[in-house]
């Protein structure tokens, strides 16, 4: 294992330090570890804050800023942060306009939310948790109850924070934020496995001849493995999963504001017709050149499929560490997401 770190116990403590010397307009903490803007708490706007374990960089430490997160919480790598972190974090960036959690659905991210937004409940603080299960690769995992959270997480952190720098109220941006979710689905292919600092082996073991289709973002496998194809057999596959998908239906909990209720939510399917933001994303050891490979050949599948692209990302913006592999996200589009995608954001990780 070849790893640019010092001890493997200090790795996500180093990596902050540097982030907070990098960026001064970001403040970091430690014990517990919480980044935030500098500005925080911004008077009158309402709070986002996501998180989960290290190794997704620039996610989501690195979209803290004017337009996207008011406070990130980083846990070990690939592993959740701990309510402790989240409740500091929200109190140290609640405005009085309260606090929406965006959760990744992966099992320890789902219960350590919950239980800081009941934390931060008996605080007497506005708080509302919102879950991203956007992959249609997997549903029920050693890692999730239901389908996983991964890229429609980033497209979320930027709609909504810009609805949030907006005005929006925390019911507005609570109710944008489970739209996004609704209208996004994502898919990931893997070239290699990657290798967890602490653990100094490959997750799991791929041969040179081999790709695994469905993966997730902490090295976990997917559905099947296939012979390495053509880029171009690859995106196909991949994004006829994601057009393809039927509809989903599913029971997630969300907090209203005396207790957790249960809110069933159905996505319907990509139709004919629709405009679509397209995220073309590296997990982390496939260069961008080889993604825009894989673009081209995304939006000729769209548009064979009556899609039509009207906004993208193309970038290691949700990694797993040096995971040579790529996903893709599709975002269904309306006006309201399309006027908030467009709208600035100034971060370490985006900037638009």
């Amino acid at each position: 294992m070849k790893k640019l770190i010092n001890a493997v116990e200090n790795v996500v403590k180093e990596q902050l330090e540097g982030l907070a010397l990098a960026h001064p307009e970001l403040t970091v903490h430690f014990e517990p570890s919480y980044v935030c803007r500098a500005d925080a708490p911004v008077a009158g706007k309402v709070a986002l804050i996501s998180g989960g374990g290290s190794g997704h960089e620039p996610m989501h430490g690195g979209f803290v800023g004017p337009g996207m997160l008011d406070g990130a919480c980083p846990g070990e790598v690939f592993t959740s942060p701990t309510p402790d972190q989240m409740y500091a974090c929200a109190k140290a960036v609640d405005s009085g306009a309260g606090v929406l959690f965006i959760v990744k659905n992966y099992t320890g991210d789902v219960m350590n939310f919950e239980t800081a937004a009941e934390l931060v409940a008996a605080d007497g603080l506005q708080v509302q948790n919102i879950l991203i299960d956007d992959d249609v690769a997997v549903k029920d995992s050693l890692y999730t109850a239901g389908r996983r959270g991964v890229g429609t997480t980033v497209l979320a952190e930027k709609i909504v924070g810009a609805a949030a720098e907006a005005g929006y109220d925390l019911a507005a941006c609570a109710d944008l934020c489970r739209k996004v979710n609704q209208y996004g689905r994502s898919f990931g292919v893997a070239l290699s496995s990657c290798t967890v600092p602490a653990a100094g082996k490959p997750t799991f073991e791929l041969g040179e001849g081999e790709v695994e289709m469905g993966i997730g973002i902490h090295g976990e496998p997917g559905t099947h493995r296939m012979p390495i194809a053509p880029v171009d057999e690859l995106t196909l596959y991949a994004a006829e999963q994601i057009i393809d998908d039927p509809a989903y239906s599913r029971t997630v909990r969300e907090w209203d504001g005396a207790g957790w209720v249960d809110k069933v939510l159905v996505d319907e399917p990509f139709a004919a017709g629709d405009q679509v933001i397209a995220f073309v994303n590296s997990m982390g050891g496939t260069p961008v050149s080889e993604l825009y490979a894989i673009y081209r050949k995304l939006d000729a599948v769209c548009k064979a499929k009556g899609l039509t692209i009207v906004r993208n990302l193309i970038g290691p913006y949700i990694t797993s560490l040096e995971m040579q592999g790529f996903s893709i996200t599709l975002l269904k589009v309306d006006a309201e997401i399309l006027k908030f995608w467009d709208a600035p954001a100034k971060t370490p990780g985006l900037v638009r």
